[in-house]
C-alpha cells in the first residue's frame, strides 16, 4: 500500500499489532492507581520515541482477559524507524506483552474507529483437570457440561441483533444492535471451546453469553432463555457473567481506509 501521504511529513500514523497475557494487569485501557496494557505501551514508547503518545486499541479489554492478537494504533511526531522501535519496545516491556507488528499506516488511522470485526474465544476446563497452570487461561469446572444442549442455541446468536440481554450495567455505547458474524462451540481436547465473531461487542458481552451457555449447561435456566434475551434483552434473565481468565480475543480486523469501514 502507498503511504506517501503519511511520509511526506509529520504526523506519522503507526499500525502496532501485539499480544498478553491479562493475568497481572487490570485490563487495556489506563487507570489511575493500577497497571495496564494501555499505560504500559505508552510509556516504553515514550522512552524509545522521546514524544509523549497515546495508543488507542481496536477495542478495550477487561482486567484478566488475553489476547492473541490486538491491533492498536498511535501517532509520532517525527519519523521513526519501526524495525528499531519494535525490538525496543520487546526489550523493554514485561514478559507478559509482545509486540507482533509495527508499520506505517496510512494518514488518519485509528485502530477503534477503522475497526471492522472481532473473534473471541472462551475456554472451559471440563474434564478431570490436569494442568495446575491453565487456571490462568480458563475457566476450570472439571464437569462435564450438557455439550449438546448448549451447542443447540448457540447458532442463534449469529445475525443482526440488539444485545441489550447480554451487557453489564455501565455500557455506555449508543447503540445496542451487534452482528455476530459466526458463532460455535467445540471441544479440543479436555476444553470446551465458545467462539464468536463479530462486528463489535457490548461491555461483557461475550462473557455474559458464555455464562449464560455455561448455566444452560448445568440445567441452571432453560435453553429457551437465549432467544428470550434476544427478543426482549432483560439481562436479569440471563445467566452469569462468566470468570475474565477464560476470555480470549483471538484476533481483531482493522481496515486500512475509513471507506472499508
Amino acid at each position: 500500500m502507498d503511504h506517501s501521504e503519511s511520509m511526506s511529513g509529520g504526523p506519522f500514523f503507526w499500525r502496532l499489532e501485539l499480544c498478553w497475557d491479562g493475568t497481572d494487569w487490570s485490563g487495556w485501557q489506563r487507570q489511575p492507581s493500577v497497571p495496564t496494557i494501555q499505560e504500559a505501551v505508552e510509556e516504553v514508547l515514550k522512552r524509545i520515541v522521546g514524544e509523549t503518545i497515546a495508543v488507542m486499541a481496536a477495542g478495550r479489554t477487561d482486567a484478566g482477559v488475553h489476547a492473541s492478537h490486538q491491533v492498536s494504533s498511535f501517532q509520532t511526531k517525527k519519523n521513526i524507524d519501526p524495525s528499531i522501535v519494535l525490538r525496543g519496545m520487546n526489550a523493554l516491556l514485561p514478559q507478559s506483552i509482545l509486540i507482533l507488528r509495527l508499520e506505517l499506516a496510512p494518514k488518519g488511522f485509528h485502530a477503534r474507529l477503522w475497526s471492522t470485526k472481532k473473534l473471541y474465544r472462551y475456554r472451559w476446563i471440563t474434564g478431570q483437570r490436569k494442568c495446575p497452570f491453565r487456571s490462568r487461561y480458563a475457566w476450570v469446572w472439571g464437569q462435564e457440561l450438557d455439550f449438546e444442549l448448549m451447542s443447540s442455541v448457540v447458532p442463534l446468536f449469529v445475525g443482526q441483533h440488539d444485545m441489550s440481554g447480554f451487557r453489564a450495567q455501565g455500557c455506555t455505547a449508543k447503540s445496542t444492535v451487534r452482528t455476530i458474524e459466526s458463532a460455535r462451540l467445540f471441544y479440543q481436547d479436555d476444553e470446551l471451546h465458545f467462539e464468536i465473531e463479530g462486528n463489535g461487542f457490548l461491555r461483557h458481552q461475550v462473557r455474559i453469553m458464555a455464562g449464560t451457555l455455561f448455566d444452560i449447561g448445568r440445567g441452571k435456566i432453560p435453553a429457551d432463555r437465549v432467544q428470550e434475551l434476544l427478543d426482549h434483552g432483560d439481562r436479569r434473565r440471563g445467566g452469569r457473567t462468566a470468570p475474565p481468565q477464560g476470555l480470549w480475543l483471538i484476533k481483531s480486523w482493522v481496515a486500512n481506509s475509513p471507506r472499508a469501514v
